[in-house]
């Protein structure tokens, strides 16, 4: 089956195609672009240590970080090493494992079909055995240590570790050193099977490249397989943090800090929607246009490195601010007065007006960018949107009332937390 799904308001379209091997395939060709880009995700990340499938009669537990190092695993194939293959083809390839999904990406600006075909099939030819994994344990967990001493990497685990819990996000994407300990080529084998089946997959194209060079490889190298069908165990997670403080001493000149609000979670699609709204509150809040980042500049409170993140997927959901500063205490004392302030006056409408079309150029501008809009076709899809143009018509859609009521869900001092990375 295909379709062709449009946007009135950018005068452009992408094809979607549900191939008969399972996967969806999305494409968007973009004219006058010289980059093709492409990514085969998978709908696994860290949080992703407790499921089943038609196949168990029960929840099947497995190690923290089984997702990050079945991520590096599957460049080992048994004709050697897929980024040997892409070097010839002068494509530039990479991965990455995020909390709720895993991605297979290149770019390239020639040899495009070449290039398709090695990810396909990489993708879909797993090869693990005993020797390969322990080799593999070693370097991931040096890259765990690396990590153990990376101040930025501390400071927003040891917050998510402050707000959270139970929810698996607070755990370290790549898990520890003692977790991969346990993992084993079986294990792996396992955990392929049930979330790297073909509809729990998708495989997204922008940019420069001919759709039939996508779907003749796809029939070329995608076999049928059986449907699995996963559950996921949601973690009982309280409203209430874990905590308020944490801190922890690193070689740093000056000290790092991460601010957090545990907000209202609900499913991929709701805090979606939800992110959506907490950027534009959070550029109304601290935004470098907003008072109250003016006042914290001006007194030498924060510098330049300063900046705002919603953190968003299933069953999870967070309002992040960071950067440097020589009172982090103070900063967080200050945003968290600032939210009261605007939780008992009001957001003023004309910032808010202001805030929501700078959002929208932002989005706008996404769709002009190839990497963008492979990703943008992911996210989309995973969340349980059928077009992701509509992502445009929810900015608009915002409302001042809606605004004030995700300050209260989202942005409640009550449920914040402070991180601090302080200079050894």
């Amino acid at each position: 089956m295909s379709e062709f799904v449009s946007s009135p308001v950018l005068g452009e379209r992408f094809q979607r195609v549900e191939h008969r091997s399972g996967l969806t395939i999305l494409l968007c060709p973009m004219e006058g672009y010289s980059t093709a880009y492409a990514m085969f995700s998978a709908k696994v990340g860290s949080i992703d240590t407790t499921f089943k499938t038609q196949r168990e009669e029960d929840f099947v537990e497995v190690p923290p970080g089984i997702a990050h190092f079945l991520e590096h695993k599957m460049f080992e194939c048994e004709d050697g090493d897929a980024f040997a293959k892409y070097a010839k083809t002068g494509a530039n390839a990479n991965a990455f494992t995020s909390f709720d999904r895993t991605a297979y990406l290149f770019s390239c600006t020639g040899n495009f079909r070449e290039s398709i075909e090695i990810l396909l099939d990489f993708v879909s030819r797993p090869y693990f055995t005993p020797e390969t994994v322990q080799k593999e344990q070693g370097i991931i967990g040096q890259e765990i240590r690396m990590y153990d001493d990376d101040p930025g990497w501390r400071s927003l685990f040891n917050l998510l570790q402050t707000l959270y819990r139970e929810n698996p996000v607070r755990l370290d994407i790549a898990g520890t050193t003692e977790s991969i300990a346990e993992i084993t080529s079986d294990l792996l084998y396992r955990c392929y099977h049930t979330f790297y089946s073909l509809g729990n997959m998708v495989l997204t194209v922008a940019g420069n490249f001919r759709p039939e060079d996508v779907l003749e490889a796809a029939d070329k190298i995608l076999q049928v397989g059986e449907k699995v069908e996963i559950q996921w165990r949601k973690a009982e997670e309280p409203q209430e943090v874990a905590g308020h403080y944490v801190e922890q001493s690193l070689p740093v000149s000056t000290p790092l800090f991460q601010i957090g609000f545990k907000g209202e979670a609900g499913d991929s699609l709701e805090n979606m929607k939800r992110q959506l709204a907490d950027e534009v509150l959070m550029e109304i809040l601290c935004g470098e246009s907003s008072p109250l980042y003016r006042r914290l500049y001006d007194s030498g409170l924060i510098n330049s490195s300063f900046g705002s993140e919603v953190l968003a997927g299933r069953d999870y959901l967070c309002c992040m601010f960071g950067g440097e500063s020589r009172d982090p205490q103070k900063v967080y004392d200050e945003i968290c007065r600032e939210i009261r302030r605007m939780a008992a006056e009001g957001i003023d409408p004309e910032a808010f007006r202001w805030c929501r079309k700078a959002a929208y150029g932002r989005y706008i501008g996404i769709f002009s960018r190839v990497e963008s809009v492979a990703s943008m076709m992911m996210q989309a899809h995973f969340s349980g949107m059928d077009n992701m143009y509509e992502i445009l018509d929810w900015v608009k859609e915002l409302t001042l009332p809606g605004l004030e009521a995700r300050l209260r869900k989202d942005l409640d001092p009550e449920y914040g937390a402070l991180s601090v990375i302080k200079p050894a």
